[in-house]
């Protein structure tokens, strides 16, 4: 009888503490707003890590994906450009599942007042975009995107971000990381160093942003 008790206790314990974090998730996504970035956290490996090595500029902003948030009356949305199915409109709660079982951590950035009024225009644009495929080359056109270039270029007429010289340049040695090196040689493509571009990272240091919160 005492082992049961002991258990239900337990059971209870863990109910409860699942429908705590439960109920503080769920607060947190009703203070989301229409235009909120969506910013994940990089890993420490592979192409996401590689991404983070030679984008990274503050020490509290390693990302390697942004999305932008549409709520509307049917629900709530992620626009973004995604390698498993190019350029999407995701419901918020699928994506937040498929981060958290990538083990990735969602920071969500929001516009400055100032700069709200590029928000209805840029959710049309992404809308009109959706079905281009994933750009796997990271080199800028205008038949595929990638996650930054989606978000850059729906904010492009209200100038809210900008294209930048990319590098590949690994910051602890000097020269190309070698993932990039590796990753540009299979496709038999030189390595675009210089060439036009944005990364999450970049994005989220844009003066035109401030950071709202975590969404955990």
């Amino acid at each position: 009888m005492l082992k049961r008790n002991n258990f239900l206790l337990h059971l209870s314990a863990v109910i409860l503490l699942c429908n705590l974090i439960t109920s503080c998730k769920s607060a947190k996504i009703s203070k989301l707003e229409n235009g909120d970035l969506l910013f994940l956290t990089a890993k420490e490996t592979g192409l996401s890590g590689a991404i983070n090595n030679v984008t990274q500029r503050q020490e509290n902003a390693s990302f390697d994906h942004i999305g932008l948030l549409e709520k509307d009356r049917t629900g709530n949305f992620v626009l973004h450009a995604a390698p498993k199915g190019g350029s999407q409109k995701q419901g918020l709660k699928e994506f937040l599942k498929d981060q958290a079982d990538d083990g990735q951590r969602v920071i969500v950035y929001r516009l400055k007042a100032q700069y709200k009024h590029a928000i209805p225009a840029a959710i049309g644009k992404a809308n009109m975009m959706l079905g281009k495929p994933y750009n796997f080359n990271y080199i800028l056109n205008e038949n595929s995107y990638y996650c930054s270039d989606f978000i850059e270029r729906v904010f492009r007429t209200d100038h809210i971000f900008r294209l930048e010289p990319m590098t590949f340049i690994d910051p602890k040695t000097g020269r190309t990381n070698v993932f990039w090196k590796e990753f540009y040689q299979k496709k038999n493509l030189e390595v675009p160093e210089g060439e036009p571009g944005c990364n999450p990272n970049g994005l989220a240091a844009s003066d035109k942003l401030e950071r709202i919160m975590e969404l955990k």
